[in-house]
């Protein structure tokens, strides 16, 4: 059984927050309906589950309900003998963006308090941007990623004192000894092989088969690049062009998307492509990275180009499109095969589901550094370096920036291979598997934005 952090939000808003009701959301198979069933039939004695895509395509009772009176009616007809009172009884409604109207009517159903309930789906992103009456004020939005390393590290049995201690050596600023270094890059390595998909990681655990593992990604990816099938024909080619050329885009020296490698027309902007941009980010199966040119408190503040960097939601997916069933070439560091591509998306996609928003340092003359992010306490931006190889202490970029004094730079770090923690004027050098660490939020809820 795999642990996932944001079981204990899910448990913690049903004790205490009875005014509103939990929504998550997320891309397809992270294990969003796996965790509610688990907390949910843990808590309460009555536990009803409607998975709307399954009444879509079936009996449809829900189809046309739109008051409370009406969905407490269909509910009868399903689990009539299990409806009980708030206290006892849990509705679960799964794929809720099957019926976008039920989104409205959650908030009368929070008002009623019948029962409790938590809403999940897919695409809400998409969803919620299409639905007139967004019920503000009723819900509680989070959304839940694959699993992050921290997660991965606890179900290849890593302890939680041994994290605790881990990352008391990360606030320390100090090394890990050599036998542990061995340890987490080893189980970092698999990280990039199996990513946070779960049905991937139970596949990996079950067998260490690479193939069956693969098998599992190359569904979910398919799945992906299938899911803009709602649109008409020619916005859905153009969401799946520009899923389909992230992971060569990642790549490339400078990963940021160019708008006329798309349909390969000349004079294409951001604003051409920008529903389908927002069809991907919003269903959680691609990250942004939006360019920084003038990095200044609050970076949000700072964006001033439409220039941006996609990355796959998962590393496992990248590597199971970059490298297939060829273990061997993450699994032994291979030098001549560059994984920069994936090594940055394990960090893309570790700050976001930390409660990060990810930017990036993009100057004409100065170059590129991998990311920003906001660090709230000293009012400055952080810039975050990733290193996949040996030459992990050559950075121009992040020399130019940190030296910077307009910038306010207090701490800057570079992630890499290597065991040492050293620190050299602003820059701070880390072993990549601290990255669990960076965190925005309490660890509680670290899985969420």
């Amino acid at each position: 059984m795999l642990y996932r952090k944001i079981e204990a939000l899910i448990d913690e808003h049903l004790r205490t927050d009875s005014a509103r009701i939990l929504l998550i959301d997320g891309a397809r198979q992270v294990g969003k309906t796996t965790s509610v069933r688990r907390v949910g039939q843990r808590r309460y004695p009555h536990f009803i589950e409607i998975n709307l895509i399954e009444d879509q395509l079936g009996p449809k009772l829900f189809a046309e309900v739109r008051t409370v009176e009406e969905f407490y009616l269909r509910l009868s007809l399903v689990a009539g003998n299990r409806m009980g009172t708030a206290e006892d009884t849990l509705v679960f409604i799964d794929e809720i963006q099957a019926y976008p109207h039920l989104l409205t009517l959650l908030k009368f159903l929070a008002q009623d308090r019948r029962f409790a309930y938590v809403a999940s789906g897919s695409l809400l992103g998409v969803t919620l941007a299409q639905t007139p009456s967004i019920p503000m004020g009723s819900i509680r939005r989070v959304r839940m990623y694959p699993l992050d390393f921290e997660e991965f590290l606890m179900a290849n049995g890593v302890s939680a004192e041994a994290l605790a201690a881990l990352e008391a050596l990360f606030r320390s600023r100090t090394s890990p000894d050599e036998a542990t270094h061995e340890r987490l890059m080893g189980l970092f390595r698999r990280y990039l092989l199996v990513g946070g998909m779960p049905d991937a990681v139970n596949a990996f655990l079950s067998t260490h088969n690479i193939v069956r593992v693969r098998a599992v990604q190359e569904e979910i990816h398919g799945y992906y690049g299938a899911d803009a099938s709602k649109y008409d024909t020619e916005r859905r080619l153009k969401i799946r062009r520009i899923y389909d050329l992230i992971p060569s885009v990642m790549e490339n020296k400078k990963k940021r998307m160019v708008m006329q490698h798309i349909e390969n027309r000349r004079g294409r902007t951001f604003a051409d492509y920008r529903d389908e941009f927002d069809y991907l980010i919003g269903a959680g199966i691609a990250l942004s990275v939006q360019a920084v040119s003038d990095p200044r408190f609050p970076l949000t503040a700072s964006v001033g180009k439409n220039l941006l960097k996609l990355y796959l939601s998962d590393a496992g997916l990248l590597s199971a499109i970059l490298f297939g069933t060829n273990a061997r070439a993450i699994l032994d560091d291979v030098p001549s095969v560059n994984l920069g591509s994936l090594y940055e998306t394990v960090v893309a996609s570790e700050l976001q589901a930390h409660g990060y928003r990810l930017f990036y340092y993009d100057n004409r003359s100065k170059g590129e550094v991998d990311y920003l992010i906001d660090d709230d306490e000293t009012l400055s931006a952080v810039p975050i370096e990733v290193k996949s190889g040996k030459d992990y202490t050559i950075h121009s970029a992040l020399n130019a920036f940190v030296s910077n004094p307009d910038y306010n730079v207090r701490e800057a770090f570079v992630l890499s291979n290597a065991r040492t923690v050293t620190r050299d004027g602003k820059i701070t050098y880390l072993p990549i598997y601290f990255i669990p660490f960076f965190r925005n939020r309490p660890p509680a809820s670290d899985c969420l934005i």
